[in-house]
């Protein structure tokens, strides 16, 4: 039977991920290794934590060319918070460490001497134009759930799915073709969250397919 592979590289929030893709309809599997996530029909990247942490620990557990193999594959692919930062190139949280490339660009810190607090954290409202599949009914002006205190910054505009305001305007969600990834939890932010969960699910159950 089919799965979703939900990575386990020691920096997941993974009971909460995990119970709402099953409320989502994911039937799932938490893989340790890429031997574990072998035949998914669909990939998520979940984390919380240190940018140069976390990519520490996807090399240590054999997940760097595999992820990068799941996004080429043309499989389903979700990315949520620290999973989503780590598909860029780099992070001014750790310098001269390399992110996985998937996206051109950089994860920067939201300024300290604003008056505004960090991490952002707390409900926001997402704005989209209504193109990414993902986003399905999720309509612009939803609130959804942050914790960061970095934001990213690409290179190609043309990937920002979603927006948010916080001190400015930033990439609250990243997408292409069979990549999505967002900034905020999607597993925590209720009825909004849970129509992006599942279009995902729904997007692997019809092997990558978005109709």
């Amino acid at each position: 039977m089919p799965f979703i592979a939900l990575i386990d590289y020691g920096m997941g929030n993974l009971r909460s991920v995990s119970k709402a893709l099953e409320k989502a309809g994911a039937s799932l599997r938490i893989a340790a290794s890429p031997a574990e996530a072998e035949g998914c029909c669909g990939v998520v990247l979940p984390g919380v934590g240190n940018f140069g942490d976390g990519m520490r620990n996807l090399r240590k557990h054999g997940f760097v060319d595999f992820v990068r193999k799941s996004v080429e594959s043309g499989r389903p692919f979700l990315g949520i918070c620290l999973g989503m930062q780590m598909l860029l190139e780099r992070s001014e949280e750790a310098p001269g460490v390399e992110g996985l490339g998937i996206f051109r660009g950089s994860v920067r810190q939201f300024p300290l001497d604003r008056g505004e607090k960090v991490p952002h954290m707390g409900w926001n409202q997402i704005e989209h134009d209504g193109t990414n599949p993902f986003l399905r009914g999720v309509p612009a002006g939803s609130h959804v759930y942050f914790v960061h205190s970095y934001y990213a910054d690409p290179e190609d505009a043309s990937v920002v799915a979603a927006t948010c305001d916080y001190m400015f305007r930033f990439a609250a969600a990243l997408g292409r073709d069979n990549v999505f990834a967002s900034q905020f939890h999607p597993e925590k932010s209720q009825k909004r969250g849970m129509a992006i969960l599942e279009n995902f699910v729904n997007a692997c159950n019809k092997n990558g397919e978005m109709k």
